[in-house]
């Protein structure tokens, strides 16, 4: 047992503090200099972290306190990024589980809870936002203790400690009428209740890679808990891989954080987290191990993907205007790229189309941040419409089942209810409470959610909250519903007028505004009706030389509902594919028959 070391998860819901209790705790520790410029949410050092307020990729810190060193995994809270969460789990001795004050447990606690019970972790419960008006944290916690209980807790693990917390403003506090002051009870909770690693440093060297990271400079870096001795550079270990073959290789770099810097150490012990560099092609769950002692540790399981897409170059008449990387090579060498580093996602070269690179992932959410990053790069490319993974189990076609949580004001209920029938959902659980919210449950193939959000949204007027988790892979559910309207196509090539738009806007909503380049084929806007229409949406206004009597009527153009890069994903049909490049997203049609240019013109 090593009791220099705390090893310690924090998990939560989208939104529910984990980052700024990490920042609370990292500034009380004197982990920064007094006159460091630290920017909020200093762990969501990635920029579309920033940009979209979640955390994306699990990092690591350590905190020292009291000649311990606590090192801290922040964690994502949505699904789509399960194998971050599954991964890091596995090196931690507990979870700091954060509930929101106010809102109690939400779906996504559920996710990630269940996770950490399943790997036999004891959580400690941090009653997060008490500063709040309307905070209840007396129920939050009786909340939490059902949620326990309904995810098949064992006694243990019902028995878990608890404090109440605010992250913005820097306390956490054992008991509601203790005085407010600093983050020290949360501190002490942390080194009584999580139990030390009791990997010993006089053991055999044994570690196993929970995290895969890639730098261009020492190349492949796996990253785990040292679960026995110790490692230096250039020390000699056994690299076995997850068909047991054995290689002997060479340590070159022993890395690990220190506060929010990552640092190269002298050596890593036993119950530390260390970054090893030297093993080019180790991959997630293969063990290192003295070669000596030779040892082969279980294989790491990770939830599989759900959906998958295709990206192949972009050749839309406007191909290689805005990037600078517009062919096929670049494109396949950005995602091999990525395939060394994130392992949640699998890649490889398409066995049904030609130049196009596969991506399987978990949901549309994680799709878009991999395509969001292309596109910052410099990337020009086009995706098709994500496509559900089958997998044949006991002789039948199995798809993937989502479980959906719903939470809506009673008076929207009925719509929500019909829609999710109509795509095959099956309701699990309705129930009103006083306050005349609805809550409700179902069980629905991914077909059926993707592209419904937005619907969900329009229905309830903004106030509805929906979650979705995968859950299992069933029998294939039969045909779902289509897209309920059709879009609005161009026959011409040029540039939108404000002219032509006003006259179409009667026929639908617009993703163009007026001076938008616009070529044949592609999709401008959204038609009202259920049947595609082919529009010229380049026709300028007539001029004549008769002087009117009085001044033309202003066009009012409504501004235009460009979809982003996740909306576009789910929005698009079979027959249509999405042109990304570093500025502009368009949607068009794969091809235009001559029946449709023989109605061009509307």
């Amino acid at each position: 047992m090593n009791n220099l070391f705390r090893n310690i998860a924090i998990i939560a819901h989208i939104d529910h503090g984990k980052t700024t209790l990490l920042d609370a705790l990292l500034r009380q520790a004197n982990t920064f200099r007094e006159n460091e410029q630290v920017p909020e949410r200093v762990m969501d050092s990635y920029d579309q972290e920033r940009e979209r307020g979640i955390t994306i990729f699990a990092k690591h810190t350590s905190i020292p306190y009291k000649d311990v060193m606590i090192n801290i995994i922040d964690t994502p809270g949505h699904s789509d990024f399960s194998g971050e969460v599954e991964r890091v789990l596995g090196m931690v001795s507990s979870v700091l589980l954060l509930v929101d004050a106010q809102d109690g447990p939400m779906p996504q606690t559920r996710f990630v809870l269940s996770k950490a019970l399943q790997m036999g972790l004891c959580p400690i419960v941090v009653v997060n936002k008490i500063d709040r008006p309307h905070a209840n944290p007396s129920e939050a916690l009786n909340a939490t203790l059902d949620l326990f209980i309904e995810l098949g807790a064992t006694d243990e693990q019902l028995e878990f400690q608890y404090c109440y917390a605010s992250a913005l403003l820097g306390y956490a506090i054992a008991d509601l009428e203790d005085p407010r002051e600093n983050m020290n009870p949360l501190f002490d909770l942390i080194l009584s209740a999580v139990p030390p690693p009791k990997d010993n440093p006089e053991d055999p060297f044994l570690m196993q890679a929970m995290t895969i990271d890639y730098d261009q400079f020492v190349g492949r870096q796996a990253t785990g808990r040292i679960l026995g001795g110790k490692v230096v550079k250039g020390q000699k270990v056994m690299w076995v891989d997850r068909n047991g073959k054995q290689t002997l290789s060479t340590i070159t770099r022993v890395e690990g954080y220190r506060g929010v810097k990552r640092i190269e150490f002298d050596e890593a012990t036993a119950g530390d987290i260390a970054s090893l560099s030297g093993i080019p092609d180790i991959m997630l769950g293969d063990t290192l191990c003295d070669p000596a002692h030779i040892v082969t540790l279980p294989p790491i399981r990770i939830d599989e993907p759900t959906m998958s897409i295709n990206i192949m170059i972009n050749s839309g008449p406007l191909a290689g205007r805005d990037g600078k990387n517009v062919t096929f090579n670049k494109i396949k060498e950005r995602l091999m790229k990525e395939k060394r580093s994130n392992i949640s996602l699998r890649i490889e070269e398409s066995t049904s189309q030609k130049e196009a690179m596969t991506v399987f992932g978990r949901g549309e959410l994680q799709l878009g941040v991999l395509l969001e990053a292309m596109r910052r790069e410099g990337i020009e490319m086009t995706v098709s419409k994500p496509q559900v993974i089958i997998k044949e189990i006991d002789g039948q076609e199995c798809e993937p089942i989502e479980r959906v949580y719903v939470e809506t004001p009673e008076a929207y209920a009925g719509p929500v209810i019909e829609e999710l029938s109509k795509r095959k959902g099956e309701m699990q659980t309705l129930c009103t409470n006083e306050n005349q919210i609805t809550s409700m449950e179902f069980l629905i193939p991914t077909r059926g959610i993707m592209g419904y959000r937005n619907e969900f949204l329009t229905v309830t007027r903004g106030l509805g909250i929906l979650t979705a988790l995968f859950d299992s892979f069933q029998p294939w559910k039969g045909a779902i519903p289509k897209r309920a309207t059709g879009v609005l196509i161009s026959i011409n090539s040029g540039k939108a007028t404000a002219y032509a738009i006003g006259t179409l806007q009667k026929r639908g909503s617009l993703y163009v505004s007026p001076g938008d380049e616009i070529y044949e084929g592609m999709v401008v806007g959204a038609n009202s009706r259920d049947n595609d229409l082919v529009v010229n949406i380049t026709r300028p206004k007539q001029l004549t030389n008769v002087r009117a009597s009085g001044t033309d009527d202003a066009v009012m153009v409504i501004p235009a509902k460009k979809p982003a890069l996740e909306q576009a994903i789910v929005l698009i049909e079979d027959d249509e594919l999405i042109e990304i490049t570093p500025k502009y997203i368009r949607l068009r049609k794969r091809h235009l028959n001559e029946k449709d240019r023989k109605r061009g013109g509307s």
